[in-house]
């Protein structure tokens, strides 16, 4: 079933989109005007919302959600707050999240910007919402090294798929995200094509990053990155959670721990010569650690759900 969806023509994918969505047909009348049957129209449709052919705006603000935005931008200092209504099941708060980044990004990306990214699924859900285009020169730069283990949020992916999606030239971060010593850590940072990455997330026009919670349940976890025990250690001393697989305290303080030693990524002090962050994560279990990144990097933008909204609209 999954092959028949892909395999359909783009154009009959779009004119079902078209008669659907803009012309109002039911989906017995496009599946009658296409000359298909309705479940075929429907799995096209479904097709056309994952891939971005169709994105849906809703463009009356929720007041709650504006009254929110406002105080956190007061509160922390930001200039613009981005806050989703609190949604119904919060397994899908990455997946809106990062809608509403990709919508945000569409906004402000032009020819001739070299964007920094960090990874995890609420970025990855931001390619849905960002439309195909074809710049003339336009970098984008991995922030963390790679998985060693492919998965749908691999940074290296993320990255390499970001950029197809713009016609973008595209860095890369060849090294796996964590060194087994802090001796390989500085070797491979020192190599040719390492510092040429490094220098380009140097002088970032927009960098992207979201946050990673601490528990054994986590990301890092659940691909291996770091076992139960480093999370308990980690913990004990102080680690909240992390950005670019750098821990960090609720104070937005990298700890003193040796996995902090052997990360490959983007350095706090790095992301903070960009001339745009934005801090794009939610739900719950990420509350403090989005406050202690935005403590820490002082983004101008921040992508956020009702719950983590609340949650800093509450805290200096």
């Amino acid at each position: 079933m999954n092959g028949e969806i892909f395999d359909l023509d783009a154009d009959v994918r779009t004119r079902a989109a078209w008669l659907y969505y803009m012309e109002g047909l039911t989906q017995d009348a496009v599946a009658q005007a296409l000359g298909m049957t309705r479940a075929r129209v429907l799995r096209m449709l479904a097709s056309c919302r994952e891939d971005g052919t169709v994105q849906i705006t809703v463009t009356s603000p929720i007041t709650r959600c504006v009254t929110l935005e406002r105080q956190v931008e007061t509160r922390h200092g930001v200039e613009r707050a981005i806050v989703i209504p609190r949604p119904q099941d919060p397994a899908d708060t990455a997946d809106l999240i990062g809608a509403a980044t990709g919508t945000y990004l569409s906004s402000i990306l032009t020819d001739g910007m070299t964007i920094g990214l960090g990874w995890g699924r609420t970025l990855s859900s931001s390619l849905s919402a960002l439309p195909q285009r074809q710049f003339g020169k336009f970098t984008v730069v991995s922030l963390l090294g790679g998985l060693t283990r492919a998965t749908a949020f691999n940074p290296s992916e993320f990255a390499w798929r970001f950029a197809d999606r713009l016609g973008a030239e595209c860095y890369m971060m060849a090294a796996p995200v964590f060194a087994p010593s802090p001796d390989v850590r500085d070797a491979l940072v020192r190599h040719t094509g390492m510092e040429d990455v490094f220098a380009q997330a140097g002088r970032l026009d927009v960098a992207l990053v979201s946050v990673g919670e601490l528990s054994p349940s986590s990301t890092l976890v659940r691909y291996n990155l770091i076992g139960k025990d480093d999370v308990s250690a980690l913990s004990r001393a102080g680690a909240v959670g992390d950005i670019l697989c750098r821990f960090i305290d609720a104070e937005g303080r990298l700890i003193d721990h040796p996995l902090n030693d052997c990360v490959i990524s983007a350095d706090p002090a790095l992301l903070r010569r960009s001339r745009r962050i934005v801090l794009s994560s939610g739900g719950w279990e990420k509350a403090t650690t989005v406050l202690a990144a935005v403590r820490l990097l002082k983004p101008e933008v921040l992508i956020i759900d009702e719950v983590v909204a609340e949650f800093l609209a509450e805290r200096d």
